[in-house]
């Protein structure tokens, strides 16, 4: 009876300490943090988190939204900034994949191809190299692109150009990593070159 009792009070301490970090409220970090940093750097901010420039999403509606709310951004800027539109297509690197109002949660990523926005008759097309889509549940799409460009934009000869020298590139690759930049740039090129002849 005793050694059962002490196991399993011990079984709870154990317990106990496994699952409390002892560490002190976030609070509490923070602003020992925010002090440490002032001494060290007196003169600037304390640096941010991303959770910090978040912005909180609107929860999902109990009924299917008519329109689709997409954010398409860059790195150095957005070209789609909350507008409403009936449709995209996303060149996912699964396929093609089109995103209505009420798509279930989505994270995909992108490959080089044709990113197309649909509102009405008018369909508006870029052509993506690489990146993520974040479909939410409440019918906002945020697409984040390494590089893209308006398909009327491209220039057809100077794509021809480029994957014919990504290709000569490629065949007199000798090593792994002039092989693998190769790659990549005929296989942007390809996509560029099927946009824009499909």
């Amino acid at each position: 009876m005793f050694r059962r009792a002490t196991t399993g009070i011990l079984a709870r301490t154990i317990r106990a300490r496994l699952f409390s970090t002892g560490l002190p409220a976030a609070q509490t970090i923070d602003s020992t943090f925010a002090e440490a940093w002032k001494k060290v750097a007196p003169n600037l901010d304390p640096p941010k988190t991303p959770l910090s420039f978040m912005q909180p999403r609107p929860p999902t509606p109990s009924a299917i939204p008519s329109k689709l709310t997409v954010n398409f951004v860059l790195p150095y800027a957005s070209e789609i900034s909350g507008k409403e539109v009936d449709m995209v297509i996303i060149p996912a690197s699964t396929g093609q994949m089109g995103v209505l109002p009420g798509h279930v949660s989505t994270i995909t990523e992108l490959k080089p191809g044709v990113l197309s926005v649909h509102e009405g008759n008018e369909v508006k097309k870029y052509f993506v190299s690489s990146g993520f889509a974040f479909i939410h549940a409440n019918s906002i799409a945020d697409i984040v692109a390494v590089e893209a460009a308006p398909l009327d934009q491209i220039d057809s000869s100077l794509v021809q150009k480029g994957l014919a020298e990504f290709t000569q590139k490629l065949s007199s690759a000798s090593t792994d990593l002039e092989k693998a930049e190769a790659q990549i740039g005929v296989d942007v090129h390809s996509a560029l070159n099927a946009a824009l002849t499909g």
